[in-house]
């Protein structure tokens, strides 16, 4: 069922709320959170039907709050959703024109679930601090998506610099299975220490950096980034060198099956798919907890930033110089491709609108 109200207020949308419910006989006891969506006009539709396919695994009220102009005349127009048009969840979709245009907590409060906890989700855009925003203040959990940013390094550095415990980002939520198998790689393989890392993968990609500074960090290790131009907008591969040992490396060369090659062992097929941007969504509601190995995975991620110039290639740590560091990727890329230093050309579509991984 879907109700339109137009220039209406948040009173009245909640009373609708109340009619409808009553005369579907639809209940909120289930109901185990609110989302609110934070996005902008134009912009809105799969950011919603991504967090209806998240409330089949997580029951929730969604509010999404959709700015438009602010020189338009002050006006709220709403769209409510219960039933089979909502998923397993109430939609309550709010248009906001002028002073409203600015999503505030005055502006939701009216809806928000009772004694459920909140959720602040920006699918488009990075704001100045989530934590300091209205609705943030009031939000558990504050979900951004900084692989949307024009500049994913400016977008990373703000991020860390304004992050408080609550706050996420759904291009370290897509990096999950890449860590998992990692992680797994590791384990099983002779211990011996990791000397360099080098991750293949786009310049402009999030999760490129995210993933170099978590394995940097975790194992005190140098990270270098290789940019292929073949690569579009995604993570193609990553090694980890470890001398007479062998070295470790998972390479997706496609869509969703990826190669592990460990040493003494053949070469062992993986599926690492890209992943939608409902079931990232999802990931990310099933905790209220800080995230707090983010955090520091955030804290760690500028210093190997490459000074603001995406396209770079730089390392962690007290190594070589960049400058050194960035003629080993193009050689790598231009006139010596060997296996660890180039990403397969092909069929990756990772590209920041996709909001894969």
């Amino acid at each position: 069922m879907i109700v339109t109200l137009e220039n209406t207020t948040s009173s009245a949308i909640d009373k609708q709320l109340h009619r409808l419910r009553d005369e579907g006989g639809v209940v909120t006891l289930g109901r185990v959170l609110t989302l609110v969506i934070l996005a902008e006009g134009g912009h809105s539709e799969r950011a919603l039907d991504a967090a209806i396919l998240a409330s089949h695994e997580h029951p929730c009220r969604i509010i999404m709050h959709v700015a438009h102009s602010a020189s338009e005349d002050t006006r709220l127009d709403a769209q409510l959703r219960i039933g089979g048009d909502a998923g397993a969840s109430e939609v309550v979709i709010l248009h906001g024109y002028g002073k409203l245009a600015e999503p505030s907590e005055m502006l939701v409060s009216a809806l928000l679930l009772p004694d459920a906890p909140i959720v602040a989700w920006w699918p488009h855009r990075v704001p100045d601090k989530p934590s300091d925003s209205s609705i943030g203040k009031i939000a558990h959990r504050r979900i951004t998506d900084s692989s949307n940013a024009d500049d994913v390094c400016a977008a990373l550095s703000h991020l860390a610099e304004q992050y408080d415990p609550g706050d996420t980002d759904l291009s370290w939520t897509r990096l999950t299975n890449w860590r998992v198998q990692l992680a797994a790689a590791l384990d099983q393989a002779q211990p011996a220490p990791v000397t360099e890392i080098v991750v293949t993968g786009a310049s402009d990609s999030s999760r490129v950096h995210l993933l170099g500074a978590w394995l940097g960090g975790r194992l005190d290790a140098p990270v270098r980034f290789v940019h292929p131009e073949q690569s579009h907008h995604g993570l193609d591969s990553v090694r980890l060198v470890r001398g007479d040992a062998g070295d470790i490396v998972l390479d997706r060369p496609g869509n969703s099956l990826a190669t592990l090659t460990q040493p003494d062992q053949p070469d062992q097929q993986v599926a690492i798919p890209h992943r939608e941007l409902s079931a990232c969504l999802a990931e990310e509601l099933r905790q209220m907890d800080a995230d707090e190995v983010y955090g520091e995975v955030l804290a760690s991620s500028v210093h190997v930033l490459p000074c603001g110039r995406c396209g770079e290639g730089v390392e962690a740590g007290e190594t070589d110089e960049p400058e050194t560091v960035e003629t080993e990727a193009v050689e790598a890329e231009t006139t010596e491709p060997e296996a660890h230093e180039s990403a397969p050309a092909g069929q990756d579509d990772d590209t920041v609108t996709e909001e894969t991984a």
